[in-house]
């Protein structure tokens, strides 16, 4: 009872709540209902609209887009994860020389929304002579955008540890970096991963502002495809094909990050059977057992010598 915030509801508020709940459902499942008759009334699930997908050029071409959806988040993933290690470390350091201009970096770039970054690097720098392609201006972009808010995010995630997870370290002797590498940083990682993994997922769906600058990932494909107009402007189902396609890789980053966190969880002998608290009380019982009986015989011994 302690550990909760709330009483615990009794039989009316267990009703309401059953309620509340049925209705919501019922809400969800009419609205869902109604989105799907107005796609069949408007013939969105006709033949005409499907024929499209029968050509295994379209499928190829899906394919396409989303290698490079996932070209340029694996880029832009590994970049924000080395930039925001970067970016956090020097936010916590003990040096204000070091800590104030890396905290106004951070502040800079969070601010800037990602479409901008992607213009100001495909349309503005061969405005000084530079020129950009797409895929790159893409993940730089990305790589600006979301390391920066992986650093708070690993700082964060640092600050909240106990102070005594420190001043342990440097009681046996490590110093800054060590205590930083060795002990702040592995558990702030552990206890932040889904953060850090969410942070990642919506790297994955913002490759698709790269449609603007004309990278062409899945969401131009999409589109390209969407406007046909000799095969019926099929531009929902497109979008029904192609968004199952981001739902899916979605569900398989989450999946690797939910094994990854099991993982990092367990211990070095996971695999050991776990000791048994009774057995354990049983033998230390029986140390004292044995004490006891040593201090009582040599009382007893004592007079005699």
């Amino acid at each position: 009872m302690s550990s909760v915030l709330f009483d615990v509801p009794g039989p009316r508020a267990i009703a309401r709540n059953r309620l509340i709940g049925v209705a919501t459902v019922l809400v969800v499942l009419a609205v869902l209902g109604w989105v799907v008759w107005r796609l069949f009334a408007t013939g969105q699930f006709s033949a005409e609209k499907w024929n499209i997908f029968s050509y295994s050029a379209v499928w190829v071409r899906f394919g396409e887009g989303l290698l490079s959806t996932l070209a340029a988040f694996a880029a832009a993933g590994v970049g924000s994860l080395v930039l925001g290690f970067v970016l956090g470390i020097g936010r916590l350091s003990e040096h204000a020389w070091v800590r104030e201009p890396v905290r106004w970096i951070i502040e800079v770039l969070r601010a800037v929304p990602v479409l901008v970054l992607m213009m100001l690097l495909y349309y503005g720098l061969p405005v000084v002579g530079i020129k950009m392609s797409p895929y790159f201006a893409v993940v730089i972009a990305l790589i600006v955008y979301n390391g920066s808010v992986l650093a708070e995010v690993l700082r964060a995630g640092v600050e909240s540890l106990p102070r005594g997870q420190a001043e342990a370290g440097y009681a046996i002797g490590l110093r800054k970096s060590g205590v930083m590498w060795f002990i702040l940083l592995p558990q702030a990682v552990r206890s932040m991963m889904p953060v850090i993994i969410a942070q990642l997922v919506v790297a994955l769906k913002d490759t698709a502002l790269g449609f603007i600058i004309t990278y062409q990932e899945l969401l131009y494909v999409i589109n390209q495809i969407g406007n046909q107009a000799p095969y019926g402007s099929p531009l929902i189902p497109a979008a029904i094909v192609g968004g199952s396609m981001y739902v899916a890789v979605c569900l398989v980053l989450s999946y690797i990050a939910f094994r990854l966190q099991r993982r990092t969880k367990r211990s070095p002998k996971a695999g050991d059977a776990a000791p048994d608290p009774r057995q354990h009380a049983g033998e230390t019982n029986t140390e004292l057992i044995t004490l006891q009986r040593g201090t009582d015989s040599g009382r007893s011994a004592a007079p005699g010598a």
